[in-house]
C-alpha cells in the first residue's frame, strides 16, 4: 500500500506470486503487470522459471542460442523488453542500433509488408553469422510474438526506481512516510481512511486535530504518532491556519477558547472556522465538552473582540485586575453531545469518523457475522459471495430505462468504503433502512472491474436484526453487589415475559471473580429488541452480550 506502481489489487497478487528479491525483478514487475503479458501466459512462465519449477532456456529448450544468455538471463529466458528484441537482432543478425530500432517499430505496428522485409533481412543476417535457418526463423517468430507485449525497459526501470525509493522510505521512515501520504491525499476521504488503517497495521497512532499542536499539514509527533493537520479540517482555510500558527509562535499555546478568540484575527478565524475546529475535536485538550464550547462561540468571540478593542484603546477594566480564571465568562452548562451526535459532527468536519465510529459497539458481532470488510473485499475473487457490515455514507437513486428505482450506496466501515449497487427489488425492500443512520448487514456478489470493486447487493438488513437472527445464546453481565433479591425477581419476570428456545447465561461479577450460571430451559427466551431494552433498563447498558 502506497508504494508507487505496486499498490493495486492485481499488482499485490502478482508480488505475492513472484516474490521479487532484486531490483531486476522490480523492473520486471512493472513490465509484466499489463494486459498483454497477463493474458498471454508469459507472466506464469516468468514466475515458474524464477522459482525453478520450469526450465530456463534462451529462448527455448529445442532452439536456443548461447549468445542470447546475457540478454535474456535477467528475465529467466523470456523476451520481456523492447530493448531485448533490439539486442537479439544485433547479436544474431548483425543489425545496427538504428536498424534494430526500425525492427522494434515494425514489430510493434504489426504491418505485414514491413514484417516480411524485416524477416528477410533478419534471415540474411543470421546466415552470415552461421545461425541455422530453422533456428533463426523460430527465434524471429518468437521475437515478433513477444514484441506485441514488450515494454520499454528504460521506462520500467525509471518506474521501478521510484517504487524502490517509496518502499525504502516506507520501511525505514514509516511514520514520516505515512504523514507525508496523509498530507498528499488529505482531500481524498477514501485514501485517508486507507492510510489511517495502514498506520494501525504499523502501530502508528493518528492523533486528532489540536489547536495547540497541529501544523498546517500532517506532522510527526514523538516517534510513533502522527498529528492531524489543520488544513485537512473542512472549512478551515489557509488564512485562518496562518493566523493560528503566527499567534502560537508569538505568544505560546492557547489556554482556552476565550484566550483563543482574544488572540487570533477573528476576521480570518471566523465563526464557521471555530465551529469546524470544535466539531473535529481541535479544542478537546482545552475543554472536553464540545457542546459547551459550541454553544459558547458567540460569547467567546464577543469577549475576544472587546478585549482587543480595549487593548487598542489602552483601557483597563476592573476585570483585568482580577485573577485570570475569574475574569473570563463561563461557558454554558449544556448536556454533552451524545456519542452519535458527536461523531456525526466530527464526520461533517473531517469527512470521516476519527475518535470513534458508529460500528464500534458492534465489533464482536461483526467479527461473527461478516466474512469481509471493505478492505478485504479489494482482494476478493470476482463474482465471489461476501457478507459485510457498515453504515451508509451516501445514497444516490436513479431510475432505469424501465422506470424502476435503484440505488448506488457508498458503504463505510472502520477501514474504508466501497460502492453497493442495489437493484430495484432489493432497493424497494430496504429503502427506509438505507435512509436511516442504522448500521446495516449486506450480502452480495463481488463485481470486479480492474481495480474498481463493487458489490451487487442481494440482501440488506439492519445489523441489529441480523445479530438477533444469528444469535445462539444470550449472556447477561451482572454486578453482584448491585443485585438485590428484588432485582433478581425483576430479572426473572423479564425472562418469563419472553419465553422461547434461546439459552441464557448469567455472568455474576464479584470483586475479581466471575461465576457463570446456565439457566434452566423454562427460563430460555425469544430474543428481540424489547427484551434487550428491558434488561438494559434493569442491569445497565452493555449488560447483554449475544453469541
Amino acid at each position: 500500500t502506497a508504494v508507487f506502481q505496486l499498490e493495486s489489487r492485481g499488482m499485490k497478487d502478482l508480488i505475492k506470486r513472484l516474490q521479487p528479491d532484486c531490483f531486476e525483478d522490480m523492473i520486471a514487475l512493472v513490465a509484466l503487470f499489463r494486459p498483454g503479458p497477463l493474458q498471454s501466459g508469459m507472466v506464469d512462465n516468468f514466475i515458474e522459471r524464477k522459482h525453478g519449477r520450469e526450465e530456463i532456456s534462451y529462448p527455448d529448450a529445442t532452439w536456443q542460442h548461447e549468445s542470447l544468455k546475457p540478454i535474456l538471463e535477467p528475465t529467466y529466458g523470456i523476451i520481456l523488453y523492447q530493448e531485448q528484441v533490439m539486442q537479439i537482432a544485433q547479436v544474431l543478425a548483425g543489425y545496427t542500433l538504428g536498424g534494430a530500432d526500425m525492427l522494434r517499430r515494425a514489430m510493434g505496428k504489426k504491418k505485414p509488408e514491413e514484417m516480411a522485409k524485416q524477416k528477410e533481412k533478419f534471415m540474411q543476417g543470421a546466415a552470415k553469422k552461421k545461425i541455422p535457418l530453422d533456428k533463426a526463423k523460430k527465434i524471429f517468430d518468437l521475437m515478433a510474438k513477444f514484441a506485441e507485449y514488450g515494454f520499454n525497459k528504460s521506462h520500467s526501470a525509471a518506474y521501478a526506481l521510484v517504487s524502490y525509493y517509496t518502499a525504502y522510505l516506507k520501511t525505514h521512515f514509516t511514520v514520516e512516510f505515512m504523514a507525508s501520504l496523509l498530507t498528499h491525499d488529505m482531500s481524498n476521504t477514501d485514501k485517508i481512511l486507507l492510510y489511517i488503517s495502514e498506520c494501525k497495521e504499523h502501530d502508528i497512532e493518528v492523533l486528532g486535530p489540536d489547536i495547540n499542536t497541529s501544523e498546517r499539514e500532517f506532522s510527526v509527533e514523538g516517534q510513533e504518532k502522527i498529528r492531524f493537520g489543520l488544513a485537512a479540517v473542512k472549512g478551515v482555510g489557509d488564512a485562518a491556519i496562518t493566523s493560528i500558527q503566527e499567534e502560537r509562535e508569538k505568544e505560546g499555546k492557547f489556554t482556552c477558547i476565550f484566550d483563543f478568540c482574544e488572540r487570533v484575527d477573528l476576521r480570518r478565524v471566523n465563526k464557521k472556522v471555530i465551529e469546524s475546529l470544535i466539531k473535529c475535536g481541535a479544542f478537546d485538550a482545552l475543554h472536553q465538552d464540545r457542546h459547551a464550547l459550541f454553544a459558547g462561540i458567540d460569547t467567546a468571540m464577543e469577549w475576544g473582540v472587546k478585549k482587543r478593542r480595549d487593548s487598542q484603546l489602552g483601557q483597563t477594566t476592573m476585570f483585568d485586575l482580577m485573577p485570570e480564571q475569574h475574569s473570563k465568562p463561563q461557558l454554558p452548562k449544556n448536556k454533552p453531545w451524545r456519542e452519535p451526535e458527536k461523531l456525526a459532527f466530527e464526520k461533517e468536519a473531517l469527512g470521516f469518523y476519527l475518535s470513534g465510529h458508529p460500528l464500534s459497539p458492534y465489533q464482536e458481532q461483526i467479527k461473527r457475522l461478516a466474512s469481509y470488510d471493505t478492505q478485504s473485499c479489494q482482494q476478493a475473487i470476482d463474482k465471489s459471495e461476501v457478507a459485510l457490515c457498515g453504515v451508509v455514507a451516501s445514497l444516490k437513486e436513479i431510475r432505469t430505462k424501465k422506470g424502476k428505482r435503484m440505488g448506488f450506496v457508498r458503504l463505510e466501515d472502520m477501514v474504508g468504503s466501497l460502492e453497493l449497487v442495489v437493484f430495484n427489488e432489493v432497493y424497494e425492500s430496504c429503502l427506509s433502512l438505507l435512509q436511516s443512520e442504522q448500521p446495516i448487514y449486506v450480502t452480495g456478489e463481488i463485481n470486479l472491474q480492474e481495480d474498481n470493486v463493487k458489490i451487487l447487493a442481494r440482501e440488506i438488513l439492519s445489523l441489529d436484526e441480523m445479530r438477533l437472527r444469528k444469535s445462539q445464546s444470550v449472556h447477561l453481565k451482572i454486578e453482584a453487589d448491585l443485585m438485590s433479591s428484588q432485582a433478581f425477581q425483576q430479572l426473572k419476570g423479564i425472562l418469563e415475559k419472553y419465553p422461547g428456545r434461546l439459552p441464557i447465561y448469567l455472568h455474576i461479577n464479584k470483586i475479581k471473580e466471575v461465576t457463570v450460571l446456565e439457566l434452566p430451559p423454562d427460563l430460555h427466551i425469544h430474543l428481540n429488541e424489547n427484551f434487550i431494552f428491558d434488561v438494559e433498563q434493569l442491569l445497565g447498558q452493555a449488560s447483554v452480550v449475544l453469541n
